[in-house]
């Protein structure tokens, strides 16, 4: 009497096939994914930060300041505001080119606000005008430019990264 093995027969022919079979699905599946669009969501979150500021204005021991809306294509990312004694305001908001512009206000000095969000290196540059106001710039070599000023005690940073000076500027003058 002759023994058949109980072993699986296995073929060079049978392990194409279900190679191909694999692949194929794995097309379609990828095929279908790019049909539908469903890639990839956007990852950025934004927040409707309006909503935060009248708190955060009577919480505030300083005149705290934000846009009332952001410019075409903008949108709020992140949104703070701790109260006082050591208050502190910031807004982040991408721009229409996906660049990031921060707005933070507190007590802090403007040379601890400056290397806390621009670089412990940065350079002062020239000053800038925002509608009749001196504010002081500072550069790094990352590609960051931010705009300083210092008013009764309130320190206010505008910092972009390769944001054109002009729009960090149009940005100040909506604050309210």
């Amino acid at each position: 009497m002759s023994q058949q093995s109980a072993r699986y027969q296995r073929s060079a022919g049978g392990m194409v096939g279900a190679l191909l079979l694999l692949v194929v699905l794995i097309l379609a599946y990828l095929g279908l994914q790019a049909l539908t669009g469903n890639r990839h969501p956007d990852p950025v979150h934004t927040v409707a930060y309006g909503q935060d500021v009248p708190a955060a204005r009577k919480a505030a021991d300083f005149p705290l300041l934000a846009p009332p809306r952001l410019p075409q294509g903008w949108r709020a990312t992140t949104v703070s505001f701790s109260g006082p004694p050591d208050a502190h305001w910031h807004l982040g908001v991408l721009t229409a080119a996906d660049r990031y512009v921060g707005l933070e206000q507190g007590h802090d000095t403007v040379r601890s606000m400056v290397q806390a969000y621009v670089d412990k290196a940065a350079d002062r540059g020239s000053p800038v005008d925002v509608e009749g106001a001196a504010w002081a710039s500072y550069t790094d070599p990352g590609g960051d430019l931010a705009l300083v000023r210092r008013t009764r005690g309130t320190t206010t940073l505008v910092v972009g990264h390769e944001v054109p000076r002009s729009d960090l500027v149009s940005y100040i003058e909506s604050f309210r």
